[in-house]
């Protein structure tokens, strides 16, 4: 029998996955909002993103600046705010940047580290939303990856099976050769159909509508954070 693959590359996916969008969005959130408003505007600004998102999908239509699907939903998200709460257009516009700085979970940067140094693995991000966004957070958060790959590069929204052939195709890496790490349980249902191997990395911040049992026995590792991620992919 031949030995499985080695297992040559890592793809991220980036916000939520490896960044803490929440305290970057809540804090420029304006004054007049309580931090438990804020923080519910933002989670459900991100669950309107993520249905925008689906819905473009869904109708097969190209991907859009990632400011401009955010400040559409952002007005969705006001109006199903209790007490709508009003912002003027530059507090409105300083919420859309915030996406665009955005700190690193703890562990990740020794994550990512270890997976570059100590195993040799190429590192990829692998997410919806555009190049400059992924290239200002890649400053914001200090991370360091050997490509960034982003929906409005590949012209195809996550969870196309088309965006990850297309990466795969680039990297010149077969599914078997590549792990997927996501904190969205669809973005892995996608990588998996296409024989990709599944790390789930579990965010309190995100698929607060996922039956998190349910995911547990859904990819090939279920993880609370990345501290151990360097060793399972090892494993892997």
């Amino acid at each position: 029998m031949p030995d499985s693959p080695k297992i040559k590359a890592v793809f991220f996916d980036f916000m939520g996955t490896c960044l803490d969008w929440h305290s970057s969005v809540t804090k420029s959130m304006p004054t007049s909002i309580s931090p438990e408003e804020a923080s519910k505007l933002a989670l459900n600004w991100r669950r309107l993103y993520f249905l925008e998102n689906e819905g473009r999908f869904r109708q097969n239509l190209a991907p859009e600046d990632i400011d401009l699907t955010l400040a559409r939903v952002l007005e969705i998200a006001l109006l199903q705010a209790p007490g709508q709460p009003s912002f003027n257009a530059d507090e409105k516009e300083k919420l859309v940047q915030a996406w665009h700085s955005q700190p690193a979970w703890p562990e990740v940067p020794e994550a990512i580290q270890t997976l570059r140094d100590r195993l040799g693995l190429e590192v990829f991000v692998h997410a919806n939303g555009t190049t400059r966004l992924q290239l200002d957070l890649t400053r914001s958060s200090g991370l360091k990856f050997n490509m960034l790959f982003s929906s409005k590069l590949l012209g195809l929204y996550k969870p196309n099976l088309g965006a990850y052939r297309k990466a795969l195709e680039l990297v010149q890496r077969t599914p078997d050769e590549v792990v997927m790490v996501a904190a969205h349980a669809y973005d892995l249902r996608a990588a998996k159909a296409l024989g990709m191997k599944t790390v789930y990395i579990h965010r309190w911040t995100d698929d607060i509508h996922e039956d998190m049992e349910k995911v547990r026995g859904e990819f090939d590792v279920f993880l609370e954070d990345m501290e151990k991620l360097p060793s399972v992919i090892e494993s892997l």
